[in-house]
């Protein structure tokens, strides 16, 4: 039986995967949470054996959740899941140590797919993201400078470009101000811009958020 704890903040996409997986005898729903912060806190209660862990949450969001799982849990299986399929979310996702990756926008048997490999202790990434990450990496000399922002700064700058403010960040990731702002200075300068707008237009070119 495989053990799965849903995180999302929306009830209507727990529901839809809860009936998905739970189609299958194998699969097993054991928990759900609808933020970062509470998949930090039932994960140790439930001890699932994948976590299906939404990216882009209010509150401390996906990453930071995914970052504080494996840190204190370095046995989990996480299968993060983003509404965008670009390689930059991917790979930070990967990065933060998660075993498989999967855009909201792929087909219903994919989550499946993803579910059981990443159970099975086997990375997932479907293949036009794979092929994607593979084209990223041969055109390594053309990155873009968003490559060069730490993954705390990414983090910060995914924020601040869906219009965040600094105190409103400050308090989600548990920082003082003075810190964001620092990492605020510096995504301004690692990315060349002045001002908030820039940032958000960088974002959306890059297709890391909705325009």
């Amino acid at each position: 039986m495989i053990r799965v704890m849903l995180v999302d903040d929306h009830a209507v996409v727990r529901t839809g995967f809860r009936l998905l997986l739970q189609s299958l005898p194998e699969v097993s729903v054991v928990g759900e949470a609808e933020s970062g912060e509470l998949a930090c806190q039932r994960y140790p209660e439930l001890r699932p054996d994948v976590v299906v862990l939404d990216l882009a949450m209010p509150g401390m969001g996906g990453l930071e959740a995914l970052k504080r799982i494996r840190a204190r849990h370095p046995n989990a299986r996480v299968l993060a899941l983003s509404a965008h399929d670009d390689p930059m979310h991917a790979r930070r996702a990967l990065q933060e140590g998660a075993l498989g990756f999967l855009s909201k926008r792929s087909a219903p048997e994919a989550l499946i797919e993803a579910v059981t490999a990443v159970a099975a202790g086997r990375r997932y990434l479907d293949s036009h993201l794979a092929q994607k990450l593979a084209l990223a990496e041969i055109e390594g000399g053309a990155k873009s400078p968003i490559e060069r922002l730490s993954e705390r700064e990414f983090e910060v700058f995914i924020r601040l470009a869906s219009g965040a403010t600094v105190q409103k960040i400050a308090d989600d990731l548990k920082l003082s101000a003075s810190t964001v702002g620092t990492h605020l200075y510096n995504i301004k300068q690692k990315l060349d811009v002045v001002n908030q707008s820039e940032l958000t237009l960088i974002a959306i070119r890059h297709g890391l958020i909705e325009a």
